[in-house]
């Protein structure tokens, strides 16, 4: 099979890294790539939402498959894109269509959708423009803290916590008459704060079938401590010892089996990955949030532990007999260390030369941030390399991606060496 990928950054570096070991994978492209995705297929310079650049690249190189990596092309349609092309419409795309792809491109459908399927999560209510009043009215209601989400896509900024009422007014404000995140806050879901230790679960599903993937947990905050900025994702660990066999039978229960047969219910045809952001409060899952895919930097955990032949799964969600296909999990712990620009989550320091990327001894290295100059590799992202170890303890696993990051050297690096550290 001809494969092409779409995406730019660390999770799809990992996606060609595990695609490229398929024998069912003659050739794999990359739209656009990176200098990381070049080592496993061939970078084709396109926009991941050209879908008629898309389209060409499909037909010049006879592509069987395109697997979507990031959020964008999934909300903008690119999947519905394809099916209305004569062309191309028999090539799958993994990846939701646009009604789907709503679970993460509209909090307010996402939590529509969860009420009506008595799905776990947080209490709230929506508001925008022209209910403002009533919008603040509620959150002298909801508790402190309480959380206002941007309806919209927001790069993943839209989220914010606040512990004051007068903070949670004068945000609310902002956000619905001053558009702080753009169109994205149109409107503003108003949400209970739910506390408890979060965590990602991984579902890849044919429609009507699933496989439950390796879950992870992910670590947002730039200073170590968990303190600071929320970030992309400074690191993260595969698997998460709370998320034991109890807990995850609740998880298959009461989230995604009725996830999947609501979407059914709903006559919302879904091929590809959920994204299901939990929080365990107390051994009990709620939903924070859904993605219309793979996560990042936990793609980068979760992958790795991943046995099975992946592009063997994938053509189970694109023929529909995902059942018949075995999914084989690995007992080994990943981890993956994030090396960020300096500066970063605010302005950061870009076109930075890396050296040191040969000296990495047991992790494997997934670029995110990165382009070439000529023989060199610079900085381009604020988020710039993964590094990822899969080991037989959590404590080996994080000093080695620890250690193997500080092998790298960049102007500004700046990495967290307390990844994993609450788990163990």
């Amino acid at each position: 099979m001809n494969i092409l990928l779409i995406g730019s950054g660390g999770r799809e570096s990992a996606f060609a890294w595990k695609l490229s070991q398929s024998p069912l994978c003659d050739k794999l492209f990359i739209a656009p790539g990176n200098p990381g995705t070049a080592a496993f297929g061939m970078n084709v310079n396109i926009k991941v939402a050209d879908f008629a650049a898309l389209k060409q690249c499909c037909l010049d190189n006879q592509i069987d498959m395109v697997v979507v990596g990031p959020e964008e092309p999934l909300v903008k349609g690119i999947h519905d894109y394809f099916l209305a092309d004569e062309q191309i419409k028999h090539i799958p795309v993994i990846g939701p269509q646009q009604q789907g792809a709503q679970l993460e491109g509209s909090k307010d459908f996402s939590k529509q959708f969860m009420n009506r399927h008595n799905i776990p999560t947080a209490a709230s209510q929506t508001f925008t423009r022209e209910t403002l009043s009533e919008g603040i009215s509620y959150l002298a209601t909801a508790g402190l803290p309480v959380v206002l989400k941007a309806d919209g896509l927001a790069a993943g900024k839209g989220v914010l916590i606040c512990t004051t009422l007068a903070e949670a007014e004068q945000e609310l404000t902002a956000m619905l008459t001053e558009a702080k995140f753009g169109t994205a806050s149109d409107k503003v879901v108003i949400e209970r704060f739910l506390q408890g230790i979060e965590l990602s679960v991984f579902v890849l599903t044919d429609g009507v079938n699933y496989k439950i993937l390796p879950e992870a947990k992910d670590y947002k905050r730039i200073g170590e401590g968990d303190t600071g900025l929320n970030t992309g994702g400074m690191g993260s660990v595969s698997p998460v010892h709370f998320a034991d066999a109890i807990f995850m039978q609740k998880v298959e229960q009461r989230i995604v089996i009725p996830t999947i047969d609501g979407l059914k219910q709903n006559n919302i045809p879904y091929k590809g990955f959920i994204f299901i952001g939990l929080m365990n409060c107390g051994g009990e899952p709620f939903v924070i949030e859904y993605n219309c895919r793979m996560g990042d930097p936990e793609t980068e955990s979760v992958l790795p532990r991943i046995e099975s032949d992946l592009v063997d799964l994938l053509k189970g969600v694109a023929n529909g007999n995902l059942d018949t296909k075995e999914l084989v999990i690995s007992d080994k712990i990943a981890a993956t260390v994030v090396c960020v620009a300096g500066g970063y989550p605010g302005e950061y320091l870009k076109d930075k030369t890396i050296t040191g990327l040969d000296n990495v001894r047991g992790s494997m290295v997934f670029h995110a941030g990165t382009y070439a100059d000529g023989e060199d590799i610079k900085t381009s992202g604020g988020r710039v390399l993964a590094v990822t170890s899969l080991q037989d303890d959590l404590f080996t696993a994080l000093q080695q991606a620890t250690l193997d990051a500080s092998r790298i050297y960049y102007d500004g690096k700046y990495f967290r060496k307390d990844i994993g550290f609450d788990l163990i």
